[in-house]
């Protein structure tokens, strides 16, 4: 766990031990260890509630200010760790753009990061980041606001080294797509605590938001779900029928990640298929927008473009980057609206060329298309974006605040 190791962890859990007794602690307690600036720092500060219910509250020793509005970039590991990330920190400094999606596990199911030889994700880790500590400052530095990728249910990896973890053929090899990936059965609590554990690895480094990304089941699974065999865990005997099944297990993974996160002070977003804001619920997949959306700090739609077939009366929609976003937006702001405490919204956005749709039912991505999407945001309300570029390489020349009222 970075320099935060299992002695760390056993004092967290001996705090907790220690000042929840009778259901009273201290407000000036606290248990205090080393941070990554190897200074002292309040790894654990326990607060009175007014019910007398102790809170925890981690603090990993960097200061990072959540920026007026959030306007981000996906890094891969390789980047981050690379002679990118010099480029892409350049790209903050003299731009309106202030903050980094970056994968700790990727969507293979490594650890992007060698922790010590002794961390239980020793085996899974890989060094794409060879300097975790040193990023982290440069990001401080910088005041880029860090968000950390985690991939959940697609796991080949995990997938392979449990099978039984996962979903098999009557052969009893592991499916996998078309693509040759293989999921992790969302089920089983034991796949939901392997995940979060290493959410809670991020936040240890410093990271102020985990951003979870495939949260679902296999695309299709409801063409699957008789053919396949997987462990049901403890929905076997809920009431209604797989489809719902698997919307309260994708669900009450997000509630369960969201409390157990709770000590270390982080946000927790989702990202989500876009149209599932334009259904009840994503009935192979287990997504139901409301619900998920009433269980995180921020919800990110992918309402890449080049990713709808026709729909909103557009016949092609990668060649109408400002009317697909405007028209999902609406739909979107209309869902939120009804819940009590909506979450932020903060969408991916399209800064690639989706040439593989072929001749005619694409266009090339650049300034002005990236700049329609922002657009149509801002004039909707939402304020907060991400932008995706599977090779880090964004377009130049873009106003990231065109059209947003001062």
């Amino acid at each position: 766990m970075g320099k935060f190791g299992k002695s760390t962890v056993a004092a967290l859990v001996a705090g907790v031990s220690l000042f929840m007794v009778s259901g009273q602690a201290s407000a000036e307690e606290e248990t205090v260890s080393m941070n990554v600036h190897g200074e002292k720092a309040n790894a654990l500060e326990v607060r009175e509630w007014p019910d007398r219910v102790a809170r925890f509250s981690f603090d990993s020793g960097y200061t990072f200010e959540y920026p007026d509005a959030v306007r981000g970039i996906f890094v891969t590991a390789h980047s981050a760790g690379g002679a990118r990330m010099e480029s892409l920190l350049d790209l903050m400094d003299t731009t309106d753009l202030n903050s980094m999606v970056i994968d700790i596990k990727d969507d293979d199911g490594f650890l992007t990061y060698k922790p010590e030889e002794d961390d239980p994700f020793y085996d899974i880790s890989r060094p794409f980041i060879s300097d975790p500590e040193g990023m982290m400052s440069r990001l401080e530095e910088h005041e880029v606001y860090p968000i950390a990728r985690v991939v959940v249910f697609k796991d080949t990896l995990l997938a392979e080294e449990k099978p039984e973890w996962s979903f098999t053929t009557d052969s009893g090899e592991v499916w996998k797509n078309g693509r040759g990936e293989a999921f992790v059965n969302p089920f089983l609590k034991e796949v939901w605590d392997y995940n979060i554990d290493i959410a809670i690895k991020a936040a240890e480094m410093g990271f102020q938001e985990i951003q979870f990304d495939y949260v679902r089941y296999p695309e299709g699974f409801e063409r699957r779900d008789e053919e396949l065999n997987y462990e049901v865990g403890d929905y076997k005997d809920s009431e209604g029928d797989n489809v719902q099944r698997r919307v309260d297990a994708v669900t009450d993974f997000v509630a369960y990640a969201r409390e157990r996160l709770a000590p270390y002070d982080v946000d927790v977003s989702v990202d989500i298929f876009g149209y599932t804001a334009t259904l009840p619920e994503a009935p192979g997949i287990g997504q139901n927008f409301t619900r998920i959306s009433e269980n995180v700090d921020v919800i990110s739609s992918m309402i890449y473009p080049s990713h709808w077939t026709a729909h909103f009366g557009l016949d092609k929609p990668d060649l109408y980057p400002y009317e697909l976003v405007t028209e999902y937006i609406k739909i979107e702001n209309e869902k939120l609206a009804e819940l009590e405490e909506p979450p932020v919204s903060r969408p991916w956005l399209q800064d690639f060329t989706a040439s593989y749709l072929g001749s005619g039912n694409y266009i090339p991505y650049r300034a002005a298309e990236v700049e329609a999407q922002i657009k149509a945001l801002y004039e909707n309300g939402v304020d907060e974006f991400l932008l995706w570029n599977a090779g880090n390489r964004y377009s130049e020349g873009v106003d990231y605040l065109i059209g947003k009222e001062d």
